[in-house]
């Protein structure tokens, strides 16, 4: 499990950093798609044990418009993706033939769509607005966390944080996650390629948050799949799970790191 676990870092990280330090940041936006599509199919398997009758396709598609949404440079974007959203999967439902479970299923539609569509496309706009480093930032902070969670977690956790909802998850674990965040988040304010214009309390707070708010993130991944039944959402990452598996904290990290990103810029 571990040295999967391992490989599959060996192997991502890389290709993630490539594509997002690649001087065309569409590269980087077709990964986001790719991902996001990946994830609410996972997303939508997960929850199709609750027999409802989604609207997958409709969720597919209006999820890659918002991952793509940011580089429309038009104000009302986003109301008129969300505004049509509903719409549409409504129109959509009355003229399928499925009556029973049939608002249950586009309650889940649309939840997958702003869960993992609408949170994700905040990671394009940080690539697009505020560069590759804020977007590293984002990851590797997120990686951080992560990572020192659950390895000081399987070692030394001995007190269980939410143990109704992820038996495993440690208060030991996620004062280490905390720690790993804030250690990567002083790497960018070093005189490197990536270093960003951030101060070390600046740096210190927002890797905190990402690292906070991605645990709540992972936590309630953890109800829908403590919901449905299931250990991991796939298995399309060897030793990782599935894709949502490593999603859960990302959307989180996005959305903290583009509002920081902006409170910082207004100054």
């Amino acid at each position: 499990m571990l040295k999967k676990r391992l490989l599959t870092a060996l192997v991502g990280i890389p290709l993630v950093t490539i594509a997002v330090w690649f001087d065309e940041p569409l590269l980087f936006t077709v990964l986001a798609v790719v991902w996001g599509i990946l994830a609410i199919l996972e997303f939508y398997r997960l929850v199709a044990t609750f027999k409802v009758p989604l609207l997958t396709l409709f969720g597919v598609i209006w999820t890659a418009l918002f991952i793509l949404s940011p580089h429309v440079k038009y104000e009302f974007t986003a109301p008129i993706l969300f505004t049509s959203g509903v719409v549409v999967s409504l129109i959509w439902l009355v003229l399928r033939s499925q009556r029973d479970g049939a608002f249950a299923g586009w309650v889940w539609t649309m939840g997958g769509v702003l869960y993992l569509g609408w949170l994700l496309s905040y990671m394009v706009a940080l690539r697009l607005e505020g560069g590759p480093g804020w977007v590293l930032f984002a990851i590797f902070t997120t990686f951080g966390s992560d990572t020192t969670a659950y390895f000081i977690g399987r070692a030394l956790g001995k007190h269980p944080l939410a143990p109704r909802i992820s038996p495993h998850k440690t208060w030991e674990g996620a004062a280490a996650g905390a720690a790993g965040a804030v250690l990567v988040s002083l790497l960018f304010i070093l005189p490197t390629p990536v270093q960003l214009p951030l101060v070390y309390w600046q740096a210190m707070v927002i890797g905190l948050l990402v690292s906070v708010l991605g645990q709540f993130g992972d936590l309630s991944k953890s109800i829908l799949k403590r919901n449905v039944g299931v250990k991991e959402s796939g298995d399309l990452l060897p030793g990782h799970g599935g894709v949502l598996d490593r999603t859960d904290s990302l959307v989180f990290a996005g959305v903290v790191v583009y509002y920081a990103f902006l409170i910082l810029e207004s100054f």
